[in-house]
């Protein structure tokens, strides 16, 4: 039977404004896929790599031109040969994820290998914002396991020393989107490390990612935007201690699945994360947390919507999706 696929866009409302060095949104917006084989139909969220200059206009197109292949049968390996990275095939492969788990009537994770969906402990973002917000904020989710902070150059040390007042035990993962300079993260390593910060996120511009590799430093450094697909891999092992791999980046699970098992083998240390989005777009990168040593998967806390049925999220652990989300 041939398949057939719709698809649509969605706006999430944001709980407050999401500031980082690099942008400021009140909104999430998403392009949802729905893949129906008669009485089975999968289902993929995403949002895309602003960044890179996607839009849920531009991933629409992309799906559009790949149409007759998915409705007559195409699937997640051969969506590889028929999409570039991106937001567009990371939805058509969560959907095909999703369809594949419900004809086979198995779970998702058991047909990725990586055993029974498990609770998950995630970070819990905050935002940039004000030195005194930073502390009530981090006060307020002080019995969370992982916080992660958003930084920029400006004032950062007075930021994380502000949360680490508001949360005394928690972990914490600082990411500065690019925002320092080589010098700068010289100059502000020794005292993160003295803020027992667990891992720095994409300090510096993916340029001059080289520049790390000669580099002493008393913390992790994870790469992010330099990091999107397997092809990344020989220019980051050198570099970088982590990767944050997303779902968005490397073009769906399927793809992220490849990229997490080379990294792993060749010693970099694994991190999955989002960029935002619902339960839907959350659910596939809990499969890929499997495999991983920090998980940033807390887009739906950050809406103020979020799908039926969506993921239950407790003190910054995740329940797996049920079966009526997704897998």
């Amino acid at each position: 039977m041939k398949r057939r696929l719709t698809v649509a866009a969605r706006s999430w409302p944001l709980i407050e404004p999401f500031v980082t060095s690099r942008a400021a949104q009140t909104t999430c917006e998403v392009i949802v896929v729905h893949l129906a084989d008669g009485s089975r139909t999968g289902r993929g969220e995403a949002v895309g790599l602003d960044y890179h200059g996607e839009t849920v206009a531009s991933m629409r197109a992309q799906i559009d031109s790949v149409r007759p292949n998915i409705e007559a049968g195409a699937g997640r390996r051969a969506l590889l040969d028929l999409l570039p990275p991106g937001g567009a095939r990371n939805v058509l492969d969560a959907a095909l994820w999703d369809l594949e788990a419900k004809q086979a009537g198995v779970s998702a994770w058991q047909l990725a290998g990586v055993g029974p969906a498990t609770i998950i402990t995630t970070c819990v973002t905050i935002g940039m914002r004000s030195i005194s917000d930073y502390e009530s904020r981090a006060r307020a989710l002080a019995n969370h396991p992982w916080i992660k902070v958003k930084v920029s150059a400006d004032g950062p040390l007075e930021a994380i020393t502000a949360v680490r007042r508001g949360a005394p035990e928690a972990h914490l993962v600082v990411d500065a989107n690019q925002a320092w300079s080589v010098d700068l993260l010289r100059e502000l390593s020794p005292a993160l490390a003295d803020l027992r910060v667990d891992l720095l996120e994409q300090p510096i511009p993916e340029q001059a990612g080289a520049q790390l590799a000669n580099l002493d430093l008393p913390l992790p450094i994870c790469a992010d935007e330099p990091a999107n697909t397997l092809a990344d891999l020989p220019k980051l092992i050198e570099c970088y201690d982590f990767v944050n791999i997303k779902l968005d980046k490397s073009g769906g699970l399927t793809a992220a699945l490849d990229f997490a098992r080379a990294a792993g083998g060749a010693g970099l240390r694994l991190m999955v994360g989002c960029m935002l989005g619902g339960s839907l777009a959350m659910a596939p990168a809990m499969v890929l947390a499997q495999l991983c040593e920090i998980v940033d998967l807390d887009g739906p806390l950050l809406q103020s919507q979020d799908w039926p049925n969506g993921i239950i999220y407790r003190d910054g652990m995740m329940t797996p999706p049920s079966s009526a989300l997704w897998g």
